[in-house]
């Protein structure tokens, strides 16, 4: 009776698992490969015959066309590619505004959730279970069609001190400009940044051995405001205001902020923090109760327990979720397209594309965008939680 041969550990056949793990890797590599080489050398070929140029050289060309909204200067004869920087920093600026909006929100309104009125936790609920059930593309159509596009012309715009005037073509704000004293300034500011962070870290190390509580803000208060003082009597003034002014029909000088630019933070900052506030409330109750009554039965006040026992713990929890709303809400910007705002969709994908007829490249770019936006957000909320996970020892 012949007997079978063992298996010799780290030969080459195909009966060793590790062999035909690494055999199916390299098959499906070469697979995906020779299909990305086949589908790029069709997509040249056939915008070769039909006479299509191809390649990123459309950017050095000039655009011809204006722009409501731009944070960097910007003239109709610039090129296509300061008009990928212009759309750019507009997605950046409102996806910024609505994440720094939706958490703040979305932060209250889950607090408020669990609060013992029963008012205030019914209205939270009344508004999270309103606003999550409602498409973000009928809440933006909501805030710009229906309330900013009815408020009064500039003619009657709603003043705040003859500095700030709102009407339908947008927020007028003043507009800071540099003066002579900037740079002392910002010297001021940072060494009253430091100062906190020090004396922060001094009433921290001083708590953890006395147990006493020294308070940080009412110095660091002072500091903020009156080392900048100081600055502005040794240097100068660092800021000089534009305030707009009511010329013709419309308003001139000062910051303008479009009513776009309004509806689509309003809508998306209003949607995605309904969403929040559930993380941030499941995140909360998943910290047991045993550390509720631990901290109560240390004496400390509710408000201390939340801010240094519970809120810690929640935050393991709330981080991975937090993270998919805030690329949710860089994803939903693209929305702006639908009311006419100037972002990457609108300008890039949109104009560029119909006026260059160049839509492989447009649209590649855009995505390789969105895409490098979303992975940066990742990136950065996942190093902040590593740095808050528990680890064993």
């Amino acid at each position: 009776m012949s007997q079978r041969r063992p298996t010799v550990k780290g030969s080459f056949s195909l009966s060793n698992p590790a062999v035909r793990a690494w055999l199916f890797q390299i098959i499906a590599i070469v697979a995906v490969v020779s299909v990305a080489i086949y589908l790029i050398h069709n997509t040249v070929t056939n915008l070769s015959n039909r006479g299509i140029t191809s390649g990123f050289a459309f950017l050095d060309r000039g655009a011809g066309f204006g722009i409501v909204q731009h944070l960097i200067d910007y003239e109709q004869g610039d090129t296509y590619g300061r008009v990928f920087l212009v759309g750019l920093l507009n997605t950046l600026l409102v996806s910024a505004l609505c994440i720094v909006f939706a958490s703040f929100l979305g932060f209250f309104l889950g607090l408020a959730r669990l609060s013992e009125n029963w008012l205030l936790r019914k209205l939270s609920t009344i508004y999270i279970e309103t606003f999550r059930n409602i498409p973000p593309l009928l809440q933006i159509f909501f805030w710009y069609f229906a309330v900013l596009r009815n408020l009064p012309g500039p003619r009657q715009a709603v003043s705040a001190f003859d500095l700030a005037f709102l009407s339908n073509r947008g927020l007028y704000i003043p507009a800071p400009a540099f003066g002579e004293g900037i740079g002392g300034f910002i010297v001021a500011v940072l060494i009253a940044v430091a100062i906190t962070v020090g004396l922060y870290r001094f009433n921290k190390t001083h708590q953890m051995k006395t147990g006493q509580l020294r308070r940080t803000w009412p110095t660091a208060l002072g500091l903020i405001i009156l080392l900048p003082l100081l600055s502005h009597w040794l240097f100068g003034a660092a800021l000089h205001w534009d305030v707009p002014e009511l010329r013709g029909f419309n308003f001139r000088g000062g910051m303008a902020l479009i009513p776009e630019l309004a509806a689509l933070t309003l809508a998306l900052s209003v949607y995605t923090s309904a969403f929040i506030a559930e993380i941030i409330r499941s995140g909360i109750q998943s910290v047991p109760f045993g550390q509720h009554e631990a901290a109560r039965s240390l004496g400390l006040p509710n408000p201390v327990t939340l801010r240094q026992v519970i809120i810690p713990q929640a935050m393991r929890v709330i981080i991975p979720p937090l993270t998919s709303q805030y690329l949710n809400i860089v994803k939903n910007s693209s929305l702006a397209a639908a009311i006419g705002y100037p972002d990457m969709v609108s300008l890039f994908a949109g104009t560029v594309l119909n006026q260059t007829g160049q839509a492989i490249e447009t649209i590649a770019i855009t995505m390789s965008v969105y895409l490098i936006i979303s992975l940066t957000i990742s990136l950065l909320m996942n190093i902040y939680n590593r740095r808050i996970a528990l680890v064993e020892r």
